[in-house]
């Protein structure tokens, strides 16, 4: 049998924070619109990469 974890890692969070560090330093640049997209994209890369790695465990 598979020796699995009853809680895994959430990943929300993480997203959420990058979003909002995303708008506001590209804010600070001139662009929040393109700050929001790439603290999306880095918190969703993030957010695959833990689940992958729990995944294999």
């Amino acid at each position: 049998m598979r020796d699995r974890r009853s809680t895994p890692t959430g990943s929300g969070a993480i997203i959420a924070l990058l979003i909002l560090v995303g708008t506001i330093g590209g804010g600070l640049l001139g662009q929040p619109t393109i700050g929001l997209l790439s603290g999306l994209a880095l918190g969703i890369i993030i957010a695959l990469l833990i689940y992958l790695g729990e995944r294999g465990k």
